[in-house]
C-alpha cells in the first residue's frame, strides 16, 4: 500500500495535468475551462486510487468503467446543436481526455499521463491549421 503522501502526490499531478489542458481551453474562452478540467482530472484520479486500494479483492475495472460512462454524460451536456453546426464536441473530448489522464495518474502511469497531456495540448493548439484549411 502506498503512503498517503504518495497518493496525494498523484492527485497533485492530476491537478497540474488537468490544469494544463484546462488552461488552454480557458485561454480561448470555452465553457469548460481551467476549473472544470482540473476537477475532472483530479476526481478521476481519486476514483482510480479508491478502486485500486480502498476495496481489496474487488474488480478495479468496474469503477474505471463507471468513470468513463459518467464523463460521457458530462461531455454530452457540453454539446449543442444549432441549425448551422454542432458545437462543444472538442470540449467534450477534452473532458474525456482529462478524465483518462487523471485515471492514468491514479493508476501510477505518470509518464503516459504526461505524454498524453502534451499531445492533447498540442492538438488543441492546431486551430491555426484548421483555419488555413478552410
Amino acid at each position: 500500500m502506498l503512503s498517503d503522501l504518495q497518493l496525494m502526490g498523484r492527485i497533485l499531478l492530476a491537478f497540474a495535468l488537468g490544469g494544463a489542458i484546462g488552461f488552454e481551453r480557458e485561454r480561448v474562452d470555452k465553457p469548460a475551462g481551467l476549473r472544470t478540467h482540473i476537477l475532472v482530472s483530479t476526481g478521476s484520479c481519486l476514483f482510480t486510487i479508491l478502486s485500486l486500494y480502498a476495496f481489496p479483492g474487488s474488480d478495479p475495472a468496474r469503477i474505471a468503467a463507471y468513470v468513463v460512462a459518467g464523463i460521457g454524460f458530462i461531455g454530452a451536456g457540453t454539446i449543442i446543436q444549432t441549425r448551422e453546426r454542432v458545437v462543444g464536441i472538442t470540449t467534450a473530448a477534452c473532458l474525456w481526455v482529462a478524465s483518462s489522464i487523471g485515471m492514468a495518474v491514479g493508476a501510477g502511469y505518470y509518464l503516459l499521463a504526461i505524454f498524453t497531456t502534451i499531445i492533447a495540448y498540442l492538438t488543441l493548439r492546431l486551430r491555426w491549421l484548421e483555419k488555413m484549411v478552410k
